[in-house]
Order: structure tokens, then sequence, then C-alpha cells
């Protein structure tokens, strides 16, 4: 087999290449102009606009062994594509052979063990559904739509996170196609270094097809929602915020987001486009203690819009899709904190009363808890110190505002870095970050993903990505 060297233009896909794959494949093989091409080769951010040569949309493990296997013979770049929703796009690049992994979305919970096994191209919402049949639940993130795979093997965090830590330190199992297109398990017991690797290290050792998760019992109701106030109360709210999440039960989750009011039916009218201050909570604790933490946000009085209530799990998971449509621009900055500040709430809200965008927002989220609890080198997620991040999210429709908005977030980036750890998520970085920003993502780890890489994927097969050099 030959390493990848080109990128593979439309032109260098012959017909005669396209029917051989096409004829080894289970699964439908896809070029520009077949029905359904357009939407497998694109992605959640609107910005990221590649066309692969051809595109296998797999059913099985058969197929993605056939798809790498075929890239190596015929020195084709390969990439990968499980919920396509990495703010990055670095799911899909120009010519040469994109696996979609998204017709493979099987879940299945085996209730007395409290496991699930879940295909490479689940989206959160299909694990969630599945297991909260069973009142379990995996430890997944914020917006229901994104894909297990990139969430997990970069690390992963989301409202359950401060009680049982990444999602990545939830996997006990994952089923890996190599770069030489073998089939192996990755686990504490079996290759452990690539499930070491695997957890944080995003896509640069192999394809993961199939995802083992604990679980833990929750649900189906927990306390949940947000609240939302004018912006002249984003200090107080802010400062709450900080106050609270101090010294809070590893249960509670509380996110807040500085934003233009968008034309929701839960806000007021009168502050649809205008500044605000929001907060989304969620409690997985007993109600009752939850009616009390709610009750202290609900207390203050003046709010704009109030959803904070008891409702389903699976409804708060959801709570965040509308505010990430497919195909709108996007382009984050972002930092780990070790604590919030007033200096940087007040840098926040210069930046937010600045936004131009009905839908950018700068957002806290919090971390500490079991994110906290394992050592930095129990896998490649690292940056286990970190107790917050701001997240500076830019969200636009037109590509003639790419300039103007690129460079708020930036503005607001370079005042927000003065108080970082200096670490970074590596699921929140952009395409254009690389080199020291991930190292900022890896820190001490690095060096130790460098050899696995060497180990794994020697050749470099794995590299649309934020990638680890071998």
């Amino acid at each position: 087999m030959n390493a990848p060297t080109t990128a593979g233009s439309m032109a260098e896909i012959s017909p005669e290449l396209f029917d051989k794959l096409k004829g080894q494949l289970r699964g439908p093989l896809l070029k520009a102009g077949d029905p359904g091409y357009e939407d497998s080769r694109t992605v959640w951010n609107g910005m990221i606009q590649r066309k692969p040569a051809m595109v296998a949309r797999c059913l099985g493990v058969s197929d993605v062994v056939t798809g790498v296997r075929f890239a190596r013979e015929h020195g084709l770049t390969l990439c990968v594509k499980g919920g396509g929703h990495n703010i990055a796009g670095l799911a899909v690049s120009d010519g040469g052979l994109m696996l979609d992994m998204g017709l493979m979305r099987g879940v299945w919970v085996d209730p007395n063990e409290k496991m699930a096994r879940a295909q490479a191209g689940c989206l959160l919402g299909d694990v969630d559904r599945e297991t909260q049949l069973h009142g379990l639940a995996a430890t997944l993130g914020f917006v229901s739509n994104t894909g297990i795979a990139g969430l997990t093997t970069g690390g992963g965090f989301g409202y359950l996170s401060r009680k049982y830590g990444w999602t990545s330190d939830t996997v006990t199992e994952m089923e890996v196609v190599t770069a030489d297109g073998k089939i192996v398990r990755a686990s504490e017991r079996e290759n452990a270094d690539l499930f070491w690797g695997l957890r944080g290290g995003g896509g640069n050792f192999g394809i993961v097809t199939r995802f083992d998760y604990r679980l833990d019992t929750l649900g189906p109701e927990i306390i949940g929602g947000a609240i939302a106030w004018r912006d002249e109360r984003a200090a107080e709210i802010l400062e709450l915020q900080r106050e609270i999440m101090a010294d809070a039960p590893p249960e509670l989750a509380i996110v807040s987001a500085l934003r233009k009011a968008p034309p929701a039916p839960w806000l007021a009218k009168e502050v649809h486009g205008q500044g605000i201050v929001l907060i989304v909570i969620c409690y997985s604790g007993p109600m009752a203690e939850g009616e009390r933490w709610a009750a202290r946000f609900k207390s203050l009085g003046g709010a704009v819009g109030d959803v904070l209530q008891r409702r389903t799990y699976v409804s708060q998971q959801s709570l965040l899709d509308a505010t990430q449509p497919k195909g709108r621009r996007y382009y984050w900055k972002s930092e780990y904190l070790p604590a919030l500040s007033t200096e940087l709430f007040a840098k926040g809200m210069q930046h937010a009363r600045a936004i131009s965008s009905p839908h950018s927002a700068v957002l806290f989220f919090p971390m500490g808890g079991a994110l906290t609890q394992l050592p930095v080198d129990h896998s490649a997620v690292g940056n286990r110190d970190a107790q917050w991040v701001i997240n500076i999210a830019a969200s636009w429709d037109k590509p003639e505002d790419d300039a103007a908005q690129i460079e708020w977030a930036r503005a607001a980036w370079r005042d927000a870095r003065p108080f970082s750890t200096g670490g970074t998520y590596i699921n929140f970085l952009t395409e254009e970050e690389n080199g020291d920003r991930i190292q900022s993502a890896y820190g001490a780890n690095l060096q130790r993903l460098v050899e696995i890489k060497r180990r794994w994927d020697p050749d470099n097969v794995f590299r649309t990505n934020k990638n680890i050099k071998p």
C-alpha cells in the first residue's frame, strides 16, 4: 500500500476508479451531481465549502475498512465525517475520498450493565433517546445534533460532566479501523496506548466505528431550562453564577451567555434584537433540591423570558439546538480559565455590546467537579485543571460579513487570553488554529500522542484533523 500523497482532484478520479470502489462497498458511493452528494459533503459550519471527489456512505465496518484500504492503495486523501458538527469543518476536504458515517446510527442499551453501544454515525440525540427509555444517560455535550465520534475523541463535556467527567472518561471500549485497514479493539486491557490516545486525541490514530459508554441513572425529568434578563443586569447575573458555582454540587451546571435576544417565542417581543444576558441551567439531582437552585434565579425578578422548569432530560439536551442551525457561518475562539473574575466579565460585556450579528454570543461554561479529579495524564484530553471555558462564538449569515465577524471574535479573544490557564479545548479550535494552539490543547500529553501516532499511523493517513504529526 502507498501512503496518500495528493489531495486527489475531481479530474484524477476516473470513471473506472469510481466504479471499482463502488463495486466493493455495501453502501452508496456518490460523486458531484448525484442525489445526496451535496447533503453528505456539507457540514454544520457554512463557511466550509469543500468537495470530495467521492463520498462513501458507509453501511458498516466493512465499508470503512474498504475505504481506508482503497484510499491508501490509490494515494487518495481520506476524510471522515461523523456528525459533521465540528467548528473546524475538518470532516471534509477537497478531492479524495470522504467516508460518511451518517448511516451507521445504531444504539444498543444494556440496562442491567448500564452500558450503551453506539455506532460512529450517531448524534447525541440518538444516544439520549435510547438510553432515556431505561432511565439512563450518557455523559454527552450540549447540542443534540452533534456527532458522538468527534465529541468523544476530542474529550467532550456537557451538563452532566461536573458529576461524571469528560465524555471520553466514560468510554469503556472502542472498535477501531486502523491506518492499515485492520479492525482492533481499544480498551484499558487491549491496545491500551491507542485507547489512551483516542480519548482526547481526536481522529489522529484510527477511525472509531463503535463506542461503548458507561451510563448513569437519570431522569426522565430534571430541573432545566433558561432565564433571560436585559443586558444591564449582566454584571449581577454573571456574579451570581460565579458565586453559586464556587461551591455548587456536581449535579448543577449553569451556562451563561451574552448576546442579542433572538425572536424566540419564550422571550418578550420588546427585547428581540436587544442585548440580553441568559443562563441555561441543568440540575440532575433530587427534584426538590433542583427547585431550590432554580428559585435563586427566579427570585431576582425582572426576567424577560423564563423556561426554567421541570422538563425531560431529552428536551434539555436539545434546548440549544435552534441556536446552532446547519449552514450558518461560524467562527469560534476559546480559552480554559482558572476562575471567573469581575475584570473578565467587564471585557465580555464590552465585546457583547459590540456584537453586530443577531446570532453571536460570549459564553461561559462551567468545568470543575469530576472533570478535574483524575490526573492530567489519565487520558489525552489533558487540561484537567480548568474550572471554566470562555467561548467567543461568532455566527452570521452572509459571506460578505466574514471579515468583520471574525475580527469581532478575535478582538474579544485577545482580551480574554490574559485570564486563561494557557490551555484550550481541542473541539473548539477553528481550522486555522494549529501549532502552538494544539500544544495548548494537549500540554504535557502531546509528546506521548506523537509516539502513539508513530506506532499506529506513521504515514499520517489520518491527517484531515487537528493533526498530530508522526
